[in-house]
Parts: structure tokens; sequence; C-alpha cells
């Protein structure tokens, strides 16, 4: 049966997150040609029995193993018929009249691909939320940020993204994406498992000329932490390790090497300030990322050459042009208005 739109929740042992927020996106969710789907990830908790005892109406897909966000959902999705899917985190709270907005922004131009909403806080509602806030981007180096977040410094909504804007990569939190967009790019890179994989999949549709969006007429709330924890070593890991596995093979090749060398000094410095900061657990991490890194050179040249080959040329446009990190850490930039539109690819 095809639907217009397929809001699609991924789930792996997450019974009391479907028990919190699935009666609110079935309850916002109701319009004409909207489905929502529960795809489950080889639970071992009664998330699936829960699902048709109390929501029936809930479309349930049931994957073989726990691949993750990028396999599950791949699999899951190719089960599914419509035009518009929307990949939901499970600790998502919507808001009424969350989805007619951003289809409707993205009927208007069919090289828009991917959208996002406001995202915030939902233990603090007035604060963007850390995954995707306003609208991600990335810099020189690779580093993603937000607009209303960078680093750890969370902006109060005041209203001042409050316009439609070209971003670099919407959050997979709550991503909107064209289904033949997402089959043109062969959906998620599945070797990512966790993390950055949404960044990935947009840098690979701007490569193919498809726009990115933020839409802050459609406004959710996540409440973080419902897969990996935000203290979690292995966050850490995937965190660092999908990065140079996604700029490997997607940054422009006049850039690469030099940004690899870089980025080797900075995830450096970054693991030493684990190590001396008190958080002793997040330093091997970061060393076990390069090291898979490293171990993984072949197979990540051998795709990124095949990338090359598809997208004719690698695109750098919306990115920041300078360190983001600098910017933060030693310039006291905290917030996204600070930084000069100058300094963004154009």
């Amino acid at each position: 049966m095809s639907c217009k739109v397929a809001v699609v929740i991924l789930n792996w042992n997450g019974r009391s997150l479907l028990e919190r927020f699935v009666p609110t996106v079935l309850e916002h969710s109701g319009g004409p040609g909207v489905e929502v789907y529960v795809a489950d990830n080889a639970s071992t908790d009664d998330s699936v029995a829960f699902l048709k005892e109390n929501y029936p109406e809930v479309r349930i897909i049931q994957n073989t193993e726990n691949g993750g966000y990028s396999k599950g959902y791949n699999r899951s999705l190719a089960q599914i018929s419509a035009e518009y899917y929307v990949l939901l985190n499970s600790d998502i709270e919507v808001s009424p009249n969350w989805i007619d907005p951003v289809i409707d922004l993205m009927e208007s131009d069919e090289m828009i691909s991917a959208c996002q909403p406001k995202i915030k806080d939902l233990n603090r509602k007035d604060y963007f939320e850390y995954a995707g806030a306003a609208g991600g981007f990335i810099d020189l180096f690779g580093y993603p940020f937000c607009r209303g977040r960078i680093f750890s410094t969370l902006e109060k909504d005041q209203g001042q993204y409050d316009k439609v804007t070209e971003i670099f990569w919407a959050s997979g939190a709550c991503l909107f994406v064209r289904a033949n967009a997402f089959r043109e790019v062969r959906g998620l890179d599945e070797h990512l498992f966790a993390h950055m994989e949404e960044i990935d999949m947009c840098w690979r549709m701007k490569n193919l000329g498809y726009r990115i969006m933020y839409c802050p007429d459609s406004q959710v709330y996540h409440l973080g932490g419902g897969t990996l924890e935000s203290g979690s070593p292995r966050k850490t890991f995937f965190n660092f390790r999908n990065n140079l596995f996604m700029i490997f093979q997607n940054l422009p090749r006049e850039r690469l090497i030099w940004v690899l060398f870089i980025r080797m000094v900075l995830d450096g410095i970054a693991a030493f300030k684990f190590l001396l900061g008190g958080q002793p657990k997040h330093f091997l991490p970061v060393v076990k990322a390069h090291i898979d890194f490293y171990k993984n050179l072949r197979k990540l040249t051998q795709r990124r050459l095949r990338n090359e080959i598809r997208y004719q040329r690698i695109k750098f446009y919306n990115a920041y042009r300078g360190s983001i990190a600098l910017a933060y850490f030693v310039i006291g930039h905290r917030k996204f208005s600070k930084l000069k539109k100058s300094r963004f690819y154009r």
C-alpha cells in the first residue's frame, strides 16, 4: 500500500520510549496520506508485543538483526512505498501541524531532497537541542555544528532562526527525505552504523545538486540520549571514527590530505583534553577511532573513487571555511550569529 508520507520510528529495546512518545506521534500525524511505522531492530524486550496490543494502527516492520541506524532504516524503507520518508527518533515529541509545513516546503522545489524542523530540548523547551537545533553545518575540517548549538553551548529560542534556510545537513533525529532522492544516493552508509550517517547522506545529496533545508514552521522536542548516552565512550568512538570516514569519502580532493593531517593533530589534542580534563574514559575511544580509520583506508579509498565517478564533482557549498573549534574556544564565538556570512562557501 502506497502513501504520501511515511513516518518511520526506528526502535531497539525502546518499549518505554514508545509508550511515552508514540501517542503524540499518532495524535499529530493523522492527516490524509500519512502512515506511521515502527521499524524494530530485533528487539529483545516486548516492544513489538506492546505496539500490537495497544496501537494496532501502527505498521510494524521487524528486522532480523540490530543493524544500527543506517542498516535498520535502509532495510525498513526498502519495504515502504511513499513519496516522503520521515526518519523519526523514538525519543521525539512532535507538536501539532509538524508535518504539513515541511512537506509544503519540499513540494515547492523538487531539488529539496531533505529537510528538518526546528528541534528543541524536551527538558528545556525554550532552548534548542543538541542534535540538530536549527539546522546543521560543518567546518573546513569536517567538524559538525548547528545554528543554535555550537559544541556544548545551546541557545535559547528567541526567534533568531525563524526563516526558512538552506543548511548543510539535516538532523537524523527528525529527518524528512524525498524517497526518490534517498534511493538515488543509495540510502544511508551502513559502514557508519550510528552517528554522522545523516550528515554523510546529505553531503552526497548535495553532490548531486540537491538542497538541504530547515523549516522553522515545524517544531519538535528531543529528549536525547535515547540510543547512546552523551557520556558513552562508544558514542565518542563512533563520533570520531565516522567523522573521519565521512570526510575521507566526501571532502574535495584538493583539501583531503592536509585536512586529514590537521585532523590528526586536532583529534590528538581532543584526546589529551579528555585525559587531563577528568574524562579519561573518552581517551581510548578517540585513539581506537583513528586506528579503525587507518585499518579501513583501502575500503574507504574504493568507496571514495566510486563517489567521485558517480558525483563528478564533490562539493563543499555552504560549509564554514574556517575552524569552528578556533572560533569557539579561542575567539569566543558561542553563537552561530557571531560567525560571518562571508566565511561560508558559496
